[in-house]
């Protein structure tokens, strides 16, 4: 739970021209959670917002999430690499045609960047579509 930042994703047309993008999640007294995802529109500087909800599919870990953000549509919303101190958390869709990297704090050292991209390319992601 908490504010995390985006470092890199596959750009879709749902966060074309965003910058500075973070997500934030809060739980809810239902055990779903509640997510707000945050960018700045690159061209005209305008805050842009999403609200959505996110669910476990996964009881045994919680790893793996559906998320909608709009009825009835929603995605998978996979954990697929986290820090050993949640100081980072990867999260993608098994079709790997969605991936961000994300960080608790807005910057992400190249060290650990790198370690991510070649742990992403061994399971199949296109790591060169990523927009950092």
């Amino acid at each position: 739970m908490g504010v995390w930042h985006e470092i890199a994703r596959i750009d879709h047309s749902f966060q074309k021209g965003c910058i500075k993008s973070s997500a934030t999640y809060t739980m809810l007294p239902d055990g779903e959670v509640e997510v707000i995802n945050r960018c700045v529109n690159g061209k005209d500087g305008r805050l842009r917002e999403a609200k959505g909800r996110a669910w476990s599919v996964d009881p045994e870990n919680n790893a793996r999430l559906k998320v909608t953000f709009f009825w009835p549509f929603r995605g998978d919303y996979w954990i697929i690499d986290l820090g050993k101190e949640y100081e980072y958390a990867v999260v993608g869709s098994p079709n790997r045609q969605y991936l961000w990297i994300l960080a608790r704090q807005p910057v992400m050292d190249d060290i650990v960047y790198k370690g991510i991209l070649e742990r992403l390319t061994t399971q199949g992601f296109r790591v060169e579509q990523l927009v950092r």
